[in-house]
């Protein structure tokens, strides 16, 4: 393995290992994601009512709409706080070990981002296990399509965290910062609710959080609504410009965002002192 890639390498392995050691963890990321889809998809269902039907004329309920939201919510908290281990490594002196090395500081921010992106990649596809349970059907060839495109996802949050992470100096800022960050992106990403008919500044908001085009292109996988019509597809899509944005736009989106907050982060590690 050459001087490049192994380093690389083992942080990204130090993470998965510490991630798998840790059964509360896997059981407490799990925990919010069940409590919202148990709690809030049927008690809100009532409410929200049919939201259209997919090529086969399944309805689409709240519950289903729901479903693809939540397993985006669980890979963007788990990437993003898979940084904390930054603050938490700088704090117990681990950090300065890692940075003395002779070894590239980018390689030590890829190997956080990776490892980070794989964990939150994990917990997500554990999420789809739970497709039958909510009334959805995952093929194989979804479920492929999925996991790079959570992957993706949980990369450029994952690289988000660690470009702020590498200024932070206590956890209690960096979890501050991470909520103060986080919530807004989350809420304002069509999660929890169509994003349709909003006030235009609210409009404004949601087209500029890269996370809508994750949660958008996750939720159009999941329920194979690419060729609605018209009439059905604005609860599960979204417009821009006029012109509803297709599932290789939302990759575009998300690909361009990882590659602009990786390259930060490594620019941020690079800057350590």
């Amino acid at each position: 393995m050459s001087a490049i890639l192994k380093p690389i390498y083992i942080i990204w392995y130090r993470d998965l290992l510490r991630f798998w050691r840790d059964k509360t963890r896997i059981i407490a990321a799990l925990a919010q994601p069940l409590m919202f889809l148990a709690f809030l998809g049927p008690g809100l269902s009532a409410g929200m009512g049919v939201l259209g039907r997919n090529p086969l004329g399944q309805e689409i309920d709240y519950v289903k709409f729901l479903y693809p939201g939540i397993i985006c919510m669980t890979v963007l908290f788990t990437a993003i706080f898979s940084a904390i281990s930054v603050v938490w490594d700088r704090e117990f002196g681990f950090l300065k070990e890692v940075l003395v090395a002779p070894i590239s500081r980018a390689a030590v921010a890829l190997g956080k981002a990776l490892g980070g992106s794989t964990v939150a990649m994990i917990q997500g596809t554990i999420l789809l296990l739970l497709a039958p349970l909510v009334g959805v059907g995952l093929s194989v060839g979804t479920v492929a399509l999925l996991l790079p495109l959570l992957f993706l996802t949980a990369l450029s949050i994952t690289s988000l965290g660690l470009m702020i992470a590498a200024r932070m100096r206590t956890m209690e800022g960096f979890q501050m910062m991470m909520n103060f960050l986080m919530m807004p992106m989350f809420f304002l990403s069509g999660a929890l609710f169509p994003i349709t008919n909003l006030p235009q500044w609210l409009n404004l908001l949601t087209r500029l959080n890269p996370v809508t085009y994750a949660v958008n292109s996750i939720r159009r996988l999941i329920l194979q609504a690419t060729d609605l019509p018209s009439q059905v597809l604005p609860p599960v899509g979204f417009s821009l410009g006029g012109t509803y944005v297709s599932l290789s736009n939302d990759v575009i989106v998300l690909a361009a965002f990882a590659g602009v907050m990786i390259i930060l982060a490594m620019r941020a590690f690079s800057a350590q002192e």
